[in-house]
């Protein structure tokens, strides 16, 4: 994911650029996750996060220009070797937000467990309930490793439930990443990431292109 931060003026009290507050802005051709194309057309996807220490929170959306919005909410712990543990919250507004019954719930609550060292990154992820409105089945499972060289990265999904066509495990998420900067000017350069996926699952292929200003 692309992320273009902009650091909040710090509150009184505080010293200049100490702020734990961050916000941020992504603009994507397409949203494509974990191999599975969400909404349509072009993507806005905005961020504001929290860090202090080892724990970090924030709120995450994207939404394009067809009627398809998102807007999670999710905490982490930055644990020791490399882990970082933490619960996703994945809602969509269209659905009514107090609403956790299991034919209808509007919520998909995400344990994630994930792991990095040097160039290497691994992903356990489960959906701990059943929320029909949203599209959960409970016990949805995703895992994905990586591995980034000088001038590209590749990585590789698999998982079931809503991240399948039939909800059976199987590889969903395969692509090649790069990353590249447009010089504006001396002092103002223009982030720029390319991906390469294919879902194996569905047979599909996708190109997604992300920029941040």
């Amino acid at each position: 994911m692309l992320t273009l931060l902009v650091t909040v003026p710090p509150v009184s009290g505080q010293e200049e650029g100490s702020s734990p507050w961050s916000v941020g802005s992504d603009i994507l051709t397409s949203y494509i996750w974990r191999g599975t194309r969400q909404g349509s057309g072009p993507h806005v996807q905005p961020e504001i996060e929290y860090s202090a220490g080892s724990f970090s929170a924030g709120a995450w959306s994207s939404f394009d220009f067809q009627g398809y919005e998102e807007v999670d909410l999710w905490f982490a712990f930055n644990l020791p070797g490399g882990f970082t543990v933490g619960v996703q919250d994945y809602y969509l507004p269209i659905l009514p937000y107090f609403e956790y019954r299991a034919a209808d719930g509007s919520h998909a609550f995400e344990v994630n467990i994930d792991f990095s060292w040097e160039n290497v990154w691994l992903s356990g992820n489960c959906v701990v309930n059943e929320a029909g409105g949203i599209g959960s089945s409970g016990g949805d499972l995703y895992f994905e490793g990586g591995i980034s060289f000088e001038y590209f990265s590749v990585f590789l999904g698999a998982g079931n439930g809503w991240h399948t066509e039939n909800g059976n495990f199987n590889a969903c998420n395969l692509g090649l990443e790069v990353g590249e900067e447009i010089e504006i000017t001396d002092r103002f350069t223009i982030p720029v990431t390319g991906q390469l996926v294919f879902n194996p699952d569905r047979e599909q292929l996708f190109v997604v292109v992300g920029f941040t200003f």
